[in-house]
């Protein structure tokens, strides 16, 4: 669920569509589909990306779910210091089902012939089908503060209003401080409906999707 403020990032212990992993929430460790045509990715590289290292975002592809599932780890690993909850999880295939799941968007950032930004959201489980739910949005940890972050957002925000959706919310990690100052910047706030339990250590935040 979300990133580059400054990291911008929330993950969750969710696989990228959602739905708990182990136990673990996804963001905070408390997502979709989208195919795109003729790339390939070499050891970390997208080929067919932008030449001039513009920034382009569009739909993530089966075969990137290794390059995407390594920049989760990176940015997972800026808020968890005494180490990341499941690593041993089978994050690349978690990333591949969200892809090529019909209810579900994987939406990626890239820049030259690398990904270095990602985002996973879909309608919850039992949701109004005017809710989005942000499951996973992260930045890679080394092009932070960059605009990726904003920007990613800003598309994420483009396809919502287009689907028709006028809520989105999310569940970010209380202790990843960055991620949650680049959301409110961004302009989601603390879900009144859902205020933390006594021990919880993900905080549930709502966004109103607006017309243009």
């Amino acid at each position: 669920m979300i990133e580059e403020h400054g990291t911008e990032e929330h993950g969750t212990g969710e696989s990228p569509a959602g739905g708990h992993v182990n136990g673990e929430h996804a963001n905070g460790e408390r997502g979709s589909g989208g195919h795109g045509t003729g790339e390939h990715v070499n050891g970390g590289h997208v080929s067919g990306g932008p030449a001039d290292g513009a920034l382009v975002i569009r739909a993530a592809l089966p075969a990137e779910t290794g390059v995407i599932a390594d920049l989760h780890l990176r940015a997972r690993s800026t808020y968890y210091p005494d180490g990341v909850p499941q690593a041993d999880f089978d994050w690349r295939e978690a990333w591949r089902a969200s892809i090529e799941r019909p209810d579900a968007r994987v939406l990626c950032a890239v820049e030259g012939d690398r990904i270095v930004g990602v985002a996973s959201f879909r309608t919850p489980d039992g949701a109004d089908p005017d809710t989005v739910k942000l499951f996973q949005f992260h930045v890679d940890p080394g092009r932070w503060r960059s605009g990726i972050g904003t920007a990613l957002h800003r598309a994420c925000v483009e396809r919502w209003r287009a689907e028709g959706r006028r809520t989105a919310v999310l569940d970010v990690h209380t202790d990843n401080a960055r991620a949650r100052a680049f959301y409110a910047r961004q302009g989601w706030f603390p879900d009144p409906g859902n205020p933390p339990a006594p021990g919880d250590h993900h905080l549930d935040l709502r966004f109103t999707v607006t017309g243009e």
